[in-house]
């Protein structure tokens, strides 16, 4: 099962579904502030896709977050502000069930949706 991960409100997270809807893929949508996301979860797309990846640098909570958090933000402790503050995980986070990718970009979707 696809699985699309971010919050129902965000632009990104709406055009992304749109186009899954479009193409006609079922997919399953986890809203962070709904269904909540595990630290293990996030380890995991840390470790994957890297901390600079997941990290949404143009969330209001980013822009709104002090200096000191911003520039201390490593993979040791990102865990732990990314659970308190779920809107920096940079989204949307599409899974296919091997592959995930951040973001929307209709080539990246064609590619890691399509059957081979």
């Amino acid at each position: 099962m696809i699985k699309v991960y971010g919050i129902k409100n965000c632009d990104s997270v709406k055009k992304a579904r749109a186009w899954l809807e479009s193409k006609k893929i079922d997919y399953y949508f986890h809203d962070y502030r709904v269904d909540g996301i595990t630290e293990k979860q996030i380890r995991q797309w840390i470790a994957e896709l890297g901390l600079d990846v997941m990290v949404n640098k143009r969330s209001t909570t980013w822009k709104e977050m002090d200096d000191k958090t911003k520039t201390s933000l490593n993979e040791k402790n990102a865990v732990k502000v990314f659970l308190e503050h779920p809107t920096l995980i940079k989204r949307p986070l599409l899974d296919n069930g091997k592959v995930r990718c951040v973001g929307f970009k209709e080539d990246e979707y064609k590619k890691i949706l399509t059957p081979s």
